[in-house]
């Protein structure tokens, strides 16, 4: 069984970074997709970005296209979400979620995604 454990959120002013964790655990495929999302109460959940660990391509959404950064840690089975120059419309609950399955692309949609984490909240506010 697949199971996602995130860290890193917190309250920062706009500007400021943080960076996300998502460590996860009983993942059987050679290589997966893993994808950041955020949900605001009263929102669609949202895809921010996505990282495809085979080919190490990601995908990002256009509200968030160079200020945040997807990646893989050495272990293979931690990923990150580098958030910079963050903005108050930043504010949610951030998730990672992973499928062991193909995609669509852009791989930012949250029915494609099996496996999710617990959520972490993230507020930017000055």
């Amino acid at each position: 069984q697949v199971q996602l454990l995130e860290s890193g959120g917190g309250s920062v002013q706009p500007g400021e970074s943080l960076r996300l964790s998502c460590e996860a655990s009983g993942v059987t495929a050679a290589s997966v997709v893993v994808g950041w999302f955020r949900h605001v109460p009263g929102k669609e959940r949202e895809g921010v970005a996505a990282i495809y660990t085979g080919g190490r391509l990601t995908y990002y959404s256009d509200a968030v296209k160079g200020r945040f950064a997807v990646s893989q840690g050495n272990d293979k089975n931690t990923f990150y979400l580098q958030m910079n120059a963050l903005k108050p419309e930043d504010t949610a609950v951030y998730y990672c979620a992973l499928t062991q399955s193909a995609v669509r692309e852009p791989p930012l949609q949250a029915d494609e995604y099996l496996y999710w984490g617990q959520g972490t909240q993230v507020t930017v506010s000055s």
